[in-house]
């Protein structure tokens, strides 16, 4: 089909080169090539293609379904050889899209547990079979009565050194472990975080490997009761499973010893910081805030396209209807959020990048990096996932009825990113760990200390008001987040003055801490785009665009949040008139380059899988295709009409009939 007209004009209209920056994003010409490349694999291969949409199938058959595709995609993997970590990534998404792999946690959990927490000895035994996924497995960590608060976890691991075995058990109902995804029917083994019993002591929650299913025939192993925790809001075709244990047994060996070990006859011995064994979470909590920003990028791609080709409500009558896209109120919904989509695209890439670097350094002894990595991970992931997730949910509004439609991909979007507001640590307790690290900075700043570079900003005050601020936006994102948490220490001081305890002042002050913890993140974000607009390898144009979005974003997000700046006099009302007199003229000037902003992140129309944001633009006769796949169309006259008949023929009961 043509392009849609619409779309064909604003494409034209574009003052920067779309292509320089889908490069930009991807990290080079040569990566967008490579990318293109391998979706090209997928979206072209008859053997993926035959698959159906999972939105018309229950929830077995999406789970059948993606199984299969699993096995093709192991199988493909191996043939095209995607070995390299960035080809499976990219092959991985093409595959499966918002659906969730039944090897996906094997994959971003399992594995770099394995590679991070074993010794070399154990490495050489598993990581072999693992990667050939002979062993397919997932983390178990979160359980029916307990998820963040990991020292309280109730599955024990206790060590009888007559057979040198660990007895793993489930001694309570709220000791199951609950959640864990591919655990359901999946995976045949499963790294269990367990409370270390030896010698009548306990040592804290540790990792251990545990079989639980048969490699032969799939069925559970003795003292091994698995299963699919139910259906849920989203992640359908994903097996989130439930397991007890009773008295299961498991070699010494199995315990994943890098960082800490029980010998032969019971000894427990630390060998590094006991903190380590927490690496696999600080990773996947780094990858979330990425993932939950290309959620958003598929959002905003769909509902920016849709807005530029519908057309109602005349604005001048007889003027004809306007792109709903030309109305300043959509305007409003939508491009702050394309430029929050780039703003967590650019934090996301960044929290990855650091993740890898620091981890290395970590791992060869500076765990003194440790905290501020965490600390990070938690923040983040919170806020990309919340501010995500919310965004998608706009974008399905604005959108109207035709974004009420599971063929628009919304919902589904949607689905697969709110969950991330929960599972890797719910918002507010992560935000939380991240206050905790924040007041210890606070602390060290005040008594004049070394401060790690994310909290650096800790050490300088801006005294100027931001009607007179000379520097970055991100220097008033600085002031308001040092503020608020020089706030919270005081009103904790206060409250230890006066007799409360620790532990009863942290949580009087919880919310003034969350806030402040989210205000870090906020700067952490503005700053890292302001960083990023000024790379060397953007262009004029492109980098005239992104500074746009960048400001664009920055005073909208302080909008959103004026209460702050306004408390301490910072900015005036006076200021606050014109800052939203100045966010109108950026969405205006944002208005003429929103297709092609979106375009950038190049999504596949296969990965969209939208009916209303294809490239282009047939959103009328996809929308109609789509409505005949519905399954109440396979007959003319559906089954239920007995039940239809009685009603109309008046069979339903001895009252009257009803004269008509």
């Amino acid at each position: 089909m043509p392009v849609n007209a619409d779309l064909a004009r604003e494409r034209e209209s574009t003052t920067f080169d779309t292509e320089a920056l889908v490069n930009f994003l991807d990290g080079g010409k040569y990566t967008t090539e490579r990318r293109r490349e391998i979706e090209k694999l997928v979206f072209e291969d008859s053997d993926f293609q035959k698959f159906v949409n999972p939105i018309y199938l229950s929830a077995s058959e999406r789970y059948d379904q993606v199984v299969e595709k699993a096995k093709l995609f192991i199988q493909k993997s191996r043939e095209l050889g995607f070995d390299a970590p960035v080809d499976n990534y990219i092959f991985r998404r093409a595959v499966f899209g918002t659906e969730s792999s039944p090897v996906g946690l094997h994959t971003i959990m399992f594995i770099p547990a394995l590679e991070g927490q074993c010794t070399p000895e154990q490495r050489d035994k598993w990581l072999l079979l693992a990667r050939s996924y002979r062993m397919i497995g997932t983390y178990a960590q979160t359980e029916l009565g307990h998820g963040t608060n990991l020292n309280k976890l109730e599955t024990t691991a206790t060590y009888d050194p007559k057979t040198e075995e660990f007895v793993i058990h489930s001694p309570t109902l709220t000791s199951l472990k609950w959640w864990p995804g591919n655990m359901g029917k999946s995976s045949n083994h499963v790294i269990v975080m367990a409370q270390l019993w030896t010698q009548g002591s306990c040592h804290g929650v540790h990792p251990f490997l545990v079989q639980i299913r048969s490699t032969e025939d799939h069925m559970p192993l003795r003292g091994i009761e698995v299963g699919d925790i139910g259906p849920k809001m989203g992640f359908t075709s994903n097996d989130n499973g439930f397991m007890r244990f009773t008295h299961l047994r498991i070699p010494r060996e199995n315990m994943l010893m890098k960082n800490a070990q029980v010998l032969v006859d019971g000894t427990f011995i630390q060998n590094s910081g006991g903190k380590l064994k927490y690496g696999t979470m600080i990773f996947v909590r780094s990858l979330i805030a990425y993932d939950t920003a290309l959620a958003l990028a598929k959002a905003i791609t769909i509902s920016i396209r849709y807005s530029a080709v519908r057309r109602q409500s005349e604005i001048i009558p007889g003027d004809g209807e306007p792109q709903v896209l030309d109305f300043v109120t959509q305007q409003y919904k939508l491009l702050p959020l394309l430029a929050s989509a780039y703003a967590f695209c650019f934090t996301g890439m960044i929290m990855r990048n650091n993740y890898f670097t620091l981890n290395y350094r970590i791992q060869n002894g500076e765990v003194e990096l440790l905290p501020e990595l965490h600390a990070l991970a938690c923040g983040i992931k919170a806020l990309s996932s919340s501010v995500c997730s919310a965004g998608i949910e706009a974008c399905r509004m604005a959108c109207g009825g035709h974004g009420f439609m599971k063929a628009s991909a919304l919902s589904e979007i949607y689905c697969h990113a709110v969950p991330a507001c929960t599972y890797e640590g719910e918002n507010t307790v992560v935000l939380l760990q991240t206050a905790r690290y924040l007041v210890k900075s606070y602390a060290v700043a005040a008594e004049g200390g070394y401060l790690a570079d994310t909290v650096k900003y800790f050490a300088h005050s801006t005294r100027e008001t931001f009607r007179f601020l000379r520097g970055k936006l991100s220097d008033a994102f600085a002031h308001r987040a040092r503020r608020l948490i020089a706030y919270a220490c005081q009103q904790m001081k206060r409250l230890i003055d006066g007799g409360e305890r620790y532990e009863i002042a942290w949580n009087k002050t919880s919310v003034d801490l969350v806030k402040a913890a989210t205000a870090h993140c906020e700067y952490y974000v503005v700053h890292n785009f302001e960083h990023t607009v000024q790379r060397r390898e953007l262009m004029m144009a492109e980098r005239q665009v992104l500074s746009t979005l960048c400001e664009l974003y920055s005073l909208y997000t302080l909008l959103l949040n004026a209460g702050d700046f306004l408390e301490d006099g910072f900015v005036n009302g006076e200021d606050i008139v014109r800052i939203k007199s100045r966010v109108l003229e950026l969405l205006a000037e944002v208005r003429p380059n929103a297709v092609a902003l979106v375009d950038a992140f190049d999504y596949h129309d296969g990965a969209l899988n939208s009916v209303i944001g294809c490239f282009d633009g047939n959103v009328y006769e996809r929308l109609y295709d789509s409505a005949k796949l519905s399954t109440l169309n396979n007959t003319e006259v559906h089954p239920s009409y007995v039940h239809l008949r009685e009603i109309i023929q008046g069979h339903t009961g001895k009252s009257q009939q009803s004269k008509l």
